[in-house]
């Protein structure tokens, strides 16, 4: 049911499809973050025309509500969401490490105090693995740790040695030949742990490789410095899975290291707090500078924010306190980012995907928040 084949290749960069049981994946590609069931304010019709072919959605907050059962009985999460393409399921490991204030952490698994009411909620690499067969997604990951950023040697050593203990857990306990299991390299920017952790976890065996503990502290230097040496320690023909990150420069970093799959609540999140994504920087749609404009937030963006409504409009909506504000901005960050991976495919086969920051300079930014769009 799953096949990944590569067409092209620049250097390390590919171009390949990834197959599942809902549909094929075009690589590189970046997934909506859909955590609780859905991609924050908009629609999956809406979701779909911005080009998004795979979604995300996340164990932990699953579990916590409405249930893995009640998913399962209402048909399973693609029915539930009303989603029909691919979806990946995270196992609930980076909740580890961003709800570290509310969880204990030990070799058997890591008990979470429920940050919506307080109550307990335990998840091991065993019940990480049943929880997501019965939600029904397409790929599921392995229980892993995340640890942050910087970190000690010991630590990162400790964290890497449990990974792999509740990795072989989860391939014992994967029960659904319908799902992908992928499995999670950790070890920091410690490249010898990280080819250690690669290596045992293909010695366990896994449909695909994703890489964690990034984008959790680290400087772009350094993710770009490591990400090399872990994509040359995992086998060339599985897909290679980046967590949660979704700066334009840190994916095309990524891309170039040979990396097939990105996830990154940016889009929304950015889109809530009134953020827009654009070629050339962030356009902030408070600001008094748009009051009178009645150009798109992008003049060469296709989505529907952009062939409908005004920057002047838009900055309406938030100053008015309007929730069509954050929807319309978030649309146009997700087809901004669709726009982004599909051209870095088109440049792939033409041999240097690096190029794409002359069309696209807030790919070389050093920090996409602190530069407004110039225009």
């Amino acid at each position: 049911m799953f096949t990944f084949e590569i067409k092209h290749e620049s250097g390390a960069a590919r171009r390949g499809i990834f197959t599942t049981p809902h549909g094929p994946v075009e690589t590189p590609a970046f997934m909506p973050v859909g955590t609780a069931g859905t991609v924050k304010g908009v629609t999956p019709a809406q979701l779909r025309a911005t080009g998004a072919q795979m979604i995300l959605a996340n164990t932990y907050h699953l579990q916590l509500r409405p249930s893995a059962d009640v998913v399962a009985d209402l048909g399973g999460l693609h029915r539930f969401m009303a989603w029909d393409g691919p979806i990946l399921t995270d196992s609930g490991g980076y909740q580890v490490f961003s709800l570290a204030e509310i969880n204990r952490i030990t070799d058997d698994g890591v008990e979470f105090r429920s940050h919506i009411d307080g109550a307990s909620l335990r998840l091991d690499a065993r019940s990480a693995t049943e929880v997501q067969n019965k939600l029904g997604a397409d790929v599921i990951m392995a229980f892993d740790q995340c640890p942050p950023l910087p970190c000690d040697t010991e630590t990162l050593r400790v964290v890497v040695e449990r990974t792999i203990r509740w990795a072989r857990v989860c391939k014992e306990t994967h029960a659904r030949d319908d799902q992908a299991l992928f499995g999670i390299v950790q070890g920091g920017i410690d490249a010898g742990l990280r080819r250690h952790c690669a290596e045992a976890l293909i010695e366990i065996g896994f449909d695909g490789y994703a890489i964690g503990g990034l984008s959790v502290g680290e400087s772009h230097a350094e993710m770009a410095a490591i990400l090399p040496a872990i994509t040359a320690a995992l086998p060339k023909n599985r897909p290679r899975y980046l967590m949660g990150v979704g700066m334009p420069r840190d994916i095309l970093a990524a891309v170039q290291a040979g990396v097939d799959l990105f996830d990154c609540v940016l889009p929304t999140r950015n889109g809530r707090n009134s953020q827009a994504f654009t070629r050339t920087g962030l356009l902030r749609m408070r600001n008094e500078k748009h009051r009178l404009d009645a150009g798109p937030l992008e003049r060469d963006c296709d989505c529907e924010t952009c062939r409908n409504f005004s920057r002047g409009y838009i900055r309406h909506l938030f100053n008015a306190g309007e929730m069509l504000g954050p929807t319309l901005t978030s649309i146009h960050n997700l087809r901004f980012f669709q726009r982004f991976l599909a051209r870095i495919r088109e440049l792939i086969p033409a041999g240097n995907p690096a190029t794409i920051v002359n069309e696209f300079p807030i790919a070389a930014m050093e920090s996409n928040t602190d530069n407004e769009e110039v225009s």
